[in-house]
């Protein structure tokens, strides 16, 4: 059995959008014909969505740069370019996603879909740009560049039931004699390095998780730590196994519910049973699990005692937590991108956005009164600050769209 991936951190660019043409009419017996570049397309999405075919992050993790397709070029005759593929991603349901500001997409369900870096858009042709004022403007707006994020993923199992406890407990043999799942099994703590899913139930079928064994202080990182924790979130009912042959039963169920509780004080609330195991080892099972708190079902996996009825009761427990826990995926929504961005550029700097691009394409270069308005106008978007911010001096080159300008802030 190979091991799952649950985590994988993924570089999603989106396609770059395509530049405007900047051309005119050139036919017989029209010396004067106007404009007619066409607008560039618009780059493609990086979508992540949520497929069945895919059960863990294994294919983002050997391959962690995603680009979109880039977009094609306006041409002449209005025509314009071809926007780029979009390329969507499957990943496994329960995949939650990440970046430096916080949560971006929690996704929950076959076929929910989350954009995860956009495509830039397209830039204006000449036939576009032309106005009253710059009836025959002899420049086009350059596409904008896709969005790029750092995406941090988890997966976090989407079960019905999971199993929880110490290492060695009996968790995974407990899951190959519910399930028709072959989890590995050795007599020694922590053989269980990943969770194991498996489908129990005939009539009702549900899912069971078994999440690798916990120890006190996990919840803060210890032993395998809340690596393993956040699968249990997804479960919608618990079962708490404990060894009936270690030395304190109800010490280590009470360990085992204390480092859940604390990575998710809901958890405890979730409908649960405990199943005291390996009731073949030990000469009176039931006074034993009598010290235990709640509703206990005594079982052995090697006898095949208690199995029957702890099978039909969690089948009710998924039931139950189904309606008390609905999973409901969600995109968190942030301001957009910024107006513009100031890069470095050899010796000089450029500036990029839609906006100042559009400012620019738009002057008349002869009239020193439009100079002045599109001063001030970079001025009061904040042009000239960003400049400043990112080392530009004095004199300094400075491009926006194809236009070259020498760096001279007002307050200069």
């Amino acid at each position: 059995m190979s091991e799952l991936v649950d985590e994988a951190v993924v570089h999603a660019r989106g396609g770059r959008g395509g530049d405007g043409a900047a051309t005119f009419v050139r036919e017989p017996f029209t010396p004067r014909g106007g404009p007619n570049g066409g607008d560039g397309g618009d780059g493609g999405d990086v979508i992540l969505e949520v497929s069945p075919d895919v059960y863990d992050l294994a294919y983002l993790a050997r391959n962690p740069h995603q680009r979109a397709g880039n977009a094609r070029q306006g041409e002449s005759s209005n025509r314009s370019g071809a926007s780029g593929k979009d390329l969507v991603i499957p990943v496994p349901d329960g995949t939650y996603v990440e970046d430096e500001r916080g949560v971006v997409a929690d996704l929950v369900g076959e076929g929910f879909r989350a954009v995860v870096a956009q495509g830039g858009r397209g830039g204006r042709g000449n036939a576009s740009l032309a106005n009253r004022r710059n009836p025959t403007p002899h420049v086009a707006e350059r596409g904008e560049t896709g969005e790029e994020r750092r995406l941090r993923l988890e997966l976090r199992l989407v079960a019905d039931v999971g199993l929880v406890g110490l290492p060695n407990a009996g968790k995974s043999t407990l899951l190959a004699a519910l399930t028709a799942a072959r989890p590995k099994i050795a007599a020694y703590p922590f053989t269980t390095l990943s969770p194991n899913l498996g489908v129990a139930g005939e009539e009702r079928r549900f899912v069971i998780a078994d999440v690798p064994g916990l120890i006190e202080g996990a919840h803060e990182g210890k032993g395998l730590g809340d690596r393993f924790l956040r699968h249990v979130s997804r479960c919608r009912a618990l079962v708490w196994v404990v060894d009936l042959a270690g030395v304190d039963p109800a010490a280590d169920l009470a360990a085992v519910r204390a480092e859940v509780t604390a990575f998710d004080a809901d958890l405890a609330g979730r409908p649960s049973v405990v199943a005291a195991t390996k009731a073949d080892l030990v000469e009176d099972p039931p006074a034993i699990a009598r010290t235990l708190p709640g509703e206990v079902a005594v079982v052995s996996a090697e006898t095949g005692q208690g199995l029957e009825a702890l099978a039909t009761r969690l089948a009710d427990l998924a039931a139950r937590g189904a309606e008390a826990v609905p999973r409901k995926p969600y995109v968190v929504l942030r301001p957009g991108r910024e107006p513009f961005e100031v890069k470095v550029e050899g010796a000089g700097f450029r500036v990029e956005g839609r906006v100042v691009e559009h400012w620019v394409a738009e002057t008349d270069f002869d009239d020193e009164r439009q100079i002045a308005k599109l001063q001030d106008r970079l001025r009061k978007e904040g042009v000239e600050r960003r400049l400043a911010e990112v080392g530009a001096r004095r004199g300094d080159e400075v491009t926006i769209g194809d236009r070259t300008f020498e760096f001279f802030p007002e307050d200069g």
